[in-house]
């Protein structure tokens, strides 16, 4: 993805970058990769994502992006870990299935040795005639043999921990890697002094803790590769975006088709696309008629009629016909690969609530390393005997139990898994924190013209005088106006066309400014003289239209535009014009009523046409006849009365008040000023889409919030326990063994929680 322009609102930086990091474990090393970043000369803004591997760096306006990157790549590597420009594709994800495969090899190393080191020592605890046997066999050799297996484990699969973790410690910026290398190191060479100097020790506190750990080495990677795993199930909606674009495709030459790799269509190319083929770029389908599969890219769960004319997707699902189009976009400039492209930032966005989390953790390891040596001191000092042995024991499961890997992943992997459900639901979070903000909304405001309403009219009101056939009539005005590219004119063409009618010939046209028309036309019955226009029309040309006029009046309260029609001196008929509602919109809205919202609509249009149509949605602020600069301070005001809010739009004219919004919602149909303007976008174009957005950012945060819960808890009840606290009383300590598995499951519980919203749907 390497470096792009920044396209986030009201921000003074013009440039970005994205580096992967490789050898982050726990939320201390995301505060030391933040804090070595933020250093470079020429960075504004840094984000760090424990989850997703990604750092997101602000640059200042002018910074060169090629000569900062060997900068920042460097600073990375100088606080401990592996930096790279990020890329996503196969290639990227493949590499982290190669990693997970690794760190399975390393486990099933590290269990195998393991194993026999807890079966002699803990089996001989348990089991007195297999530690009768033991002795009687190795006698205390088997300390020896404990101490090779353990080395074994602690340096081979288990050397990622000392790498790692003993650097940071030496730079003064312990991690989770610090604490693990700590406390099995303890432990073992505890062990190793008991077994080779006894003599050193007091003679009641020669006792081994190979198996502690050993353990504590395995536990660890079985957490973290269960961690892996699930992380690996949170990228899964980039995965499958990615396996949409086909690799082939068929381009036509002279009308002949040759097979060609997609990076070498450009736009203009003819492509052909058969039966059961992906569509390999955007473009415009120019032969051919089927039904295209769009649900990956829009979340719309029925395939579409498509015929000439229509638009075509890169990586939809041709299923019925063969299609010959013309490319439009290729390559980044795609719908798909801006849809991955905004998964993407949105997956590496963080929320308001990690700062919470952020300060916490700065902190955390350095005073979990104390909480362990005041632990230490406390047992040597005042412990039964053996103290030694109770003060290593203890502080090693206070290094252990209190690794914060689940307080990073609490928020980032919710994130992840939330914005990839939204993506299959047609959704877009251009930014991660829209989660956040979005579940705090109070108001929702809407545009009317193309996000509640169709944004063009439609005949939806045809009434005749006293013996004039309604079929006749509309033949002559879809006549008249068939040249025409008047909105009024397309909607009757349309209307007409929908009843199959037969159009006479039109003889004569005459626009008639600020009235209407006139028309000739020939007919079977002869020639017949056609006006169209409002009333002032037939005022104009004297003809009375009192017989129509409550019909007309009607029709305004009820926010439509009233015309007339005469034929050969007398008024025969009114027809009525108005820009209807979305299909959907009525029940969408009432769901938003449902859950608490209040909703507003905010309109350019005449304030009785607005008025009718928030009375038949149920709205309950109306502001009409706003021009595009007023909309702005309409959200303001709105804003101080009501709490957060989020606009939803689609014009060019909305992209201001998109833009002010707490959060803003663009109809993915409507420009793409309005697009890039907004937090969110809403691929179908429909308003159904807001309340599945609105509840999912709620799920996604009390998905977070259970699990910062639990990883707060967690550490909070645990801690005191592994110090001991609970000896005196109860006479009950925590095995480093057992602290090892707590932490482990605690990341574990943390990822599948999050991972529970991958299968979210809206009640």
């Amino acid at each position: 993805m390497g470096w792009r322009k920044s396209r986030m609102a009201n921000t003074a930086t013009e440039a970005s970058l994205d580096l992967h990091i490789e050898g982050m474990t726990c939320a201390s090393c995301v505060g030391h990769v933040e804090r070595a970043l933020s250093r470079v000369v020429g960075v504004t803004g840094v984000n760090v994502n424990l989850a997703t591997e990604r750092a997101h760096i602000e640059l200042a306006d002018g910074t060169d992006t090629a000569g900062i990157t060997p900068q920042l790549i460097s600073s990375v590597e100088k606080a401990g870990y592996d930096a790279s420009l990020l890329t996503t594709d196969a290639t990227a994800i493949d590499d982290k299935e190669e990693e997970r495969n690794n760190l399975q090899r390393q486990l099933w190393i590290a269990a195998l040795l393991t194993l026999p080191v807890f079966l002699l020592e803990m089996g001989g605890h348990l089991i007195p005639a297999l530690h009768h046997w033991i002795i009687a066999t190795l006698g205390n050799n088997h300390w020896i043999i404990q101490a090779i297996l353990t080395t074994w484990v602690m340096f081979g699969p288990g050397q990622v921990f000392y790498r790692k973790g003993l650097p940071a410690l030496f730079r003064l910026q312990p991690d989770m890697n610090s604490l693990v290398a700590l406390g099995s190191l303890a432990a073992w060479g505890y062990s190793l002094v008991a077994t080779f100097k006894a003599d050193w020790l007091p003679a009641q506190a020669v006792h081994v803790y190979y198996e502690a750990a050993a353990v504590i080495v395995t536990l660890i990677l079985l957490g973290r590769l269960l961690e892996a795993r699930a992380k690996g199930r949170t990228s899964e909606a980039i995965r499958q975006l990615i396996k949409l674009q086909p690799h082939k495709a068929q381009r036509l030459r002279d009308g002949q088709p040759e097979e060609v790799d997609v990076t070498a269509l450009k736009p203009g190319d003819v492509v052909l696309v058969r039966p059961g083929e992906r569509i390999p770029m955007d473009g415009q389908l120019l032969e051919g008629q089927s039904y295209v599969d769009e649900s990956m890219m829009t979340g719309e769960p029925l395939p579409i009629n498509k015929k000439a004319g229509d638009n075509l997707i890169g990586g939809t699902l041709n299923t019925t016909g063969s299609l010959t189009y013309r490319l439009t976009h290729v390559g980044k400039d795609t719908l798909l690969a801006r849809i991955i492209q905004l998964v993407e930032q949105a997956q590496g966005s963080k929320l308001p609530i990690q700062a919470v989390v952020d300060q916490v953790t700065r902190w955390f390891v350095p005073a979990v390393m104390l909480i362990a040596l005041v632990t230490f001191a406390v047992w040597l000092a005042v412990g039964p005997q053996p103290a030694l042995s109770f003060a290593l024991v203890n502080a090693v499961a206070v290094l252990i139990i209190a690794c914060p890997c689940a307080m990073g992943l609490a928020t980032p992997t919710s994130i992840m898994v939330a914005t990839g459900r939204a993506a299959n639901l047609g959704i877009l979070f251009r930014r991660g924190d829209a989660l956040q903000t979005l579940a705090e909304v109070r108001v929702i405001a809407f545009d009317k013209t193309g996000t509640l309403t169709q944004g063009k009219p439609e005949l939806t009101d045809f009434i005749v005088a006293d013996g004039i056939n309604s079929a006749e009539l509309l033949a002559l005005a879809a006549a008249a106006e068939q040249h025409s590219e008047h909105p009024i004119a397309q909607a009757l063409i349309k209307a007409a066309a929908a009843q199959a009618l037969t159009l006479p010939r039109l003889l004569q046209f005459e626009a008639i400014p600020g009235f209407g028309l006139k028309a000739k036309l020939e007919t079977p019955a002869g020639e017949q003289i056609l006006y169209i226009g409002a009333d002032r029309l037939m005022v104009h040309i004297g003809l009375a239209i009192d017989s129509l006029s409550a019909n007309a009046e009607r029709l305004a309260h009820e926010g439509k535009t009233p015309i007339y029609l005469a034929v050969n001196g007398r008024v025969a008929g009114i027809m009525a014009l108005a820009d209807t509602i979305k299909p959907g919109t009525r029940e969408a809205l009432d769901t938003l009523h449902q859950l608490g919202y209040k909703l507003a609509m905010v309109s350019g249009d005449n304030t009785r046409t607005a008025q009718a149509i928030a009375r038949q949605l149920g709205i309950d602020d109306v502001v009409a006849e706003v021009l595009p600069e007023q909309k702005v301070n309409v959200v303001k005001t709105l804003r101080q009365r009501k709490g957060k809010i989020a606009f939803v739009g689609d014009g060019i004219n909305d992209a201001p008040a998109l833009a002010e919004a707490d959060v803003g919602l663009a109809m993915g149909t409507g420009t793409d000023i309005a697009i890039e303007s907004a937090d969110v976008v809403l691929v179908r174009g429909d308003v159904n889409a807001v309340a599945q957005g609105l509840g999912l950012a709620q799920a996604t945060m009390r998905n977070i919030k259970q699990n910062l819960f639990w990883a707060f808890a967690y550490n909070v009840a645990l801690i005191p326990l592994a110090a001991g606290l609970a000896y005196p009383v109860l006479g009950i300590l925590l095995s480093p063994v057992f602290a090892a598995g707590a932490m482990a499951l605690s990341s574990v519980f943390v990822v599948t929680n999050a991972l529970r919203l991958r299968s979210w749907r809206a009640t």
